[in-house]
């Protein structure tokens, strides 16, 4: 099926297509479409959405309706995703799947709630506190708000971890076509394969099954530092047991997870990009390449884990790195890239950088 639909709305297409059957969330420029979408099409399928009185609520809920058995999301912009980080930390704790889609505006504060940018980079990985790993995409279509949604919830549920869609106002509210297709497998959480027992449900292996709640498993759930039983216990032993296992689930299979899209990456002067500053970057590169000109692209689909063995074998006498913010991916490219030219082109005020921009830089 083809549709031309604005990008929040084709967010809130995929979430459904995934499975998703439980929204909660607060209303909140720009990504208040995806909240409406979610109100109209979820009953149609018997899912819920639930307005909830703030975001603190909303990822609460959102992780009560993951252990309750449903895949489940929320979305967000910028004063709520710093709302929603402590029990991000509690997610990842309690190994609770869920999807958290932040629509990125303007900021510091309040800031400019109509205008893009993507300076919450840097918060979405870490923006909790403690040892953590999550998995962050960055689209920078509509057709990708689509499809990254899908692969949200796909990653989400296969390792047990908060999934963060990192996109921002422009491809947020834009309209472009989108094929509504069925061109991926459905992944679904693992769930116990013994029956209910009164013995304390074991969390003993990497990625463990989820048994769900009100379906008769002994398990304790709980942010405290706990045993493989889920039972309380702060020792430094049992801490650094359970923390390791949590991060290197992700650590474990960061080749797995981490995809890249990449053009001409031998070339001597290479951009590294995400989300919609890459649509400029793929314009620019191909103008150049066509006057003969040397020059490729990374763009990063997965931002974390970020692709740090990749970036460290790039050869490019000049890397350039164009941020919709003052700079935050740049410096974790600068610390790969330790042999190249790393250049920040850094735009801030809520518009996306001309080719113009680009090209005087090269």
């Amino acid at each position: 099926m083809i549709a031309f639909l604005q990008g929040n709305e084709a967010c809130a297409k995929g979430a459904i297509k995934a499975g998703c059957r439980f929204f909660a969330g607060y209303p909140i420029t720009p990504s208040t479409e995806i909240a409406e979408t979610m109100a109209r099409e979820l009953p149609k399928v018997n899912g819920y959405y639930i307005q909830m009185e703030d975001e603190i609520g909303s990822i609460a809920a959102v992780i009560g309706a993951s252990w309750g058995g449903l895949k489940a999301m929320t979305a967000t912009s910028g004063p709520g995703f710093s709302l929603m980080q402590e029990n991000i930390g509690f997610a990842c704790m309690t190994e609770a799947p869920c999807v958290i889609v932040n629509v990125q505006r303007g900021g510091p504060s309040t800031g400019q709630p109509t205008h893009a940018s993507q300076g919450d980079m840097m918060q979405c990985r870490w923006g909790s506190h403690g040892d953590y790993e999550i998995i962050a995409l960055a689209p920078s279509s509509v057709q990708e708000m689509y499809d990254f949604t899908i692969e949200a919830f796909n990653l989400s549920e296969k390792y047990r971890v908060p999934v963060f869609v990192m996109a921002d106002e422009i491809v947020g509210h834009m309209r472009e076509k989108v094929h509504l297709h069925d061109n991926f497998d459905i992944v679904n959480r693992e769930l116990p394969k013994e029956k209910p027992c009164k013995k304390p449900y074991p969390f003993d292996v990497d990625v463990p099954p989820m048994p769900i709640f009100g379906e008769g498993y002994n398990v304790h759930v709980t942010g405290l530092t706990h045993d493989e039983r889920g039972y309380p216990d702060v020792s430094p032993e049992t801490h650094d047991k359970l923390v390791r296992r949590l991060v290197n689930k992700i650590r474990k299979n960061r080749n797995k997870i981490i995809k890249l899209e990449m053009h001409n990456i031998e070339a001597k002067t290479l951009f590294i990009c995400y989300g919609s500053p890459s649509r400029t970057v793929k314009y620019v590169t191909n103008m150049l390449n066509k006057e003969g000109k040397d020059v490729g692209y990374i763009r990063l689909i997965t931002v974390y884990p970020f692709p740090d063995d990749i970036l460290k074998k790039v050869k490019a006498e000049k890397v350039i790195i164009p941020e919709m913010n003052l700079g935050q991916i740049y410096y974790e490219v600068e610390r790969c890239c330790k042999n190249s030219d790393v250049i920040l082109v850094d735009k801030i005020g809520g518009e996306i950088h001309k080719p113009d921009e680009l090209m005087r830089v090269v």
